[in-house]
This record gives structure tokens, C-alpha cells and sequence, in this order.
């Protein structure tokens, strides 16, 4: 006979105690089931418990993830404004240095000034123009490829304004040049065209009212009232102020570039001999002095030692 185990089940409520027995191997069994329960209980819980924690440190990865593809994305986005930005500079850039070179052109037809053969041309050899960037189509390209051609135009261009101040500053140069000249260039009348005067005597031959012989006059006379001013027909510096024989009272003024003038028949000189002088300052006086039928004043314009007529270079 079988050995039982017996197991008592008593209420807290007063009912009947309740009994049911089970044998050593059904209590082992059920032992095993319960143990087996447990374990895989265990089992799960922990599996749980660790999968979890798994999932939480992958929201916290896909969380950190997110957000460094954003910022990543913040990034590329940025970089792509700032390169756009640079191709559109580096048109607009191209545009005004374009402008810049045809402004020159103008001013080299307007001046009659040839550039010089080994400038070249503005954007070097053959005078290419680099292409137009289109900021909004830019990022079509490789990357890589789009970067290359931006600094070869950056390049490009460096080169063409190193170029186009050279030819500027030749240009400048020139016309500095110019303007000293045409500053020293005897261009206005010495006498005032609003005061009373007459020319008594042109640059040409005439009969001496001297010595009733023919002669050649050397100078522009102009007769106006004894006092009237003289002034200075161009820029310069006075070489002569005083007795010259027969032009009595004389001024003489350089003006560089070979250009000489001379104020005879002076009542007085109002500049004397180192002094610098523009044009339209006043000089002397007209006068009699020296020989002379009246008052006027005998001018001249020597180009380098050779007389030349006056008249040639009034513009007034």
C-alpha cells in the first residue's frame, strides 16, 4: 500500500475544513511543475525586465540619433546657403569687373588712347569669360566638382583685377599726363575777353612802324587801356620779371613741356622772377614801356625756342 500525504485546508470563515490527500510521487510532481513555474517565471521577469531596458536605450538612441541627423541636416543645409551665397558673389563680382573693363574702354575711345599691346586681355589668355554659377541649380553637380570650379573662378578673376588695375593705373597715368600738359598749354587770351581791347598786330609780316622796313612779327599784340590786367595764359613758374630792351617791363613764365610765354610792354609786373603762377592769375599791367607806339601788350608762345602763333592756341 501506498503511503499518502494528507493536506488540510482550514477557512478563516468557520465553514468545514477541507482534506485531499496525494501521494509522494503526485507531490513530487507537482513540486516539479511549481518549481518549473517559478523558474520560468524568473526567466520571463528578467527577460523583461532586460528587454526593457533595451528598448529604452534604443528610444534614446533613435532620440540622439534624430537629433544628429538634424543638426546634421542644419549643417548641410547652412552649407548649402553659404556656397549658394558665394556663387552668386562670384557672378556679381564677374559682372563689375566686366563693367569695370568696359567703363575703361569708353574712357580710352574718349581719349584717343590705345591700350597698350602687352596688357592682354582682361580674363588672360583669350580673354575667356568664366561661366555664370547658378545658385539654385548648383547642388545638380558632385560636390567635389562644383568646389573646383568655384576656386578655379575665384582664380580666374584674382587674375583679371590684378590685370585691370594694371591698366588702370596706366590709364590714370596717362591722363595725369595729359592734364599737366593741357595745364601748361597756353589755351585762354592774356587779356580779359569782357575788357575793351583791339589787336593792334598779329603774328606775321609787317612793315616796322619803326623803321618802315618789312618784318616779321613775332608776337600778338593786343591794345587795351594803359592798367588793364594780364594774366598768366597757363600754369607755370616765372623765369623773367623786369628791363628788356626794347619790350621794356617784360614777364616770362615757363611752362614745362617746352612751353614758354612772354609779357612785354608791361606798367607793371605784379610777379616776380621763382614764382609759381596758374592760369588766369594776374601777372602784370599794360603799359608803354620799351618801345612803343601805345599801350598794349606784346605776348608771345615760344615752343621749345622756336616762336609759334598765339592765335593757334586760344580757346576763348
Amino acid at each position: 500500500m501506498k503511503k499518502k500525504i494528507s493536506f488540510v485546508i482550514l477557512a478563516t470563515t468557520g465553514s468545514a475544513a477541507k482534506q485531499f490527500c496525494l501521494s509522494r510521487a503526485a507531490l513530487r510532481w507537482w513540486v516539479v511543475v511549481a518549481v518549473g513555474l517559478i523558474g520560468s517565471s524568473a526567466f520571463v521577469g528578467a527577460d523583461y525586465v532586460r528587454l526593457k531596458r533595451d528598448a529604452l536605450q534604443l528610444a534614446q538612441r533613435e532620440a540622439e540619433l534624430s537629433g544628429l541627423l538634424a543638426s546634421q541636416g542644419g549643417e548641410v543645409d547652412l552649407q548649402r546657403r553659404q556656397i549658394s551665397e558665394f556663387a552668386e558673389q562670384i557672378n556679381l563680382l564677374k559682372d563689375k569687373l566686366q563693367a569695370l573693363n568696359q567703363f575703361e574702354k569708353k574712357i580710352r575711345i574718349m581719349a584717343d588712347i590705345e591700350k597698350r599691346p602687352e596688357a592682354g586681355a582682361l580674363f588672360g589668355v583669350g580673354g575667356s569669360i568664366p561661366t555664370t554659377m547658378d545658385p539654385k541649380a548648383v547642388f545638380t553637380e558632385q560636390r567635389n566638382s562644383l568646389m573646383r570650379e568655384m576656386h578655379a573662378q575665384t582664380a580666374q578673376l584674382d587674375l583679371a583685377m590684378v590685370h585691370q588695375e594694371d591698366s588702370f593705373n596706366a590709364l590714370v597715368t596717362h591722363l595725369e599726363r595729359q592734364q599737366r600738359l593741357l595745364a601748361s598749354t597756353p589755351t585762354i587770351r592774356p587779356i580779359d575777353p569782357a575788357a575793351e581791347f583791339w589787336v593792334s598786330s598779329k603774328f606775321e609780316w609787317r612793315i616796322s612802324p619803326f623803321t618802315n622796313q618789312r618784318e616779321f612779327h613775332k608776337g600778338y599784340d593786343i591794345a587795351a587801356r594803359e592798367g588793364t590786367p594780364i594774366f598768366a595764359t597757363a600754369g607755370g613758374v616765372v623765369t623773367f620779371a623786369g628791363n628788356r630792351g626794347l619790350l621794356g617791363k617784360t614777364l616770362i613764365i615757363d611752362h614745362g613741356h617746352g612751353l614758354t610765354t612772354v609779357y612785354g610792354h608791361c606798367s607793371r609786373l605784379l610777379k616776380s622772377q621763382g614764382e609759381k603762377v596758374r592760369r588766369w592769375d594776374p601777372v602784370g599791367l599794360v603799359g608803354n614801356t620799351g618801345n612803343s607806339t601805345g599801350p598794349h601788350l606784346h605776348y608771345e608762345v615760344w615752343v621749345h625756342g622756336v616762336p609759334v602763333n598765339p592765335e593757334k592756341y586760344f580757346l576763348n
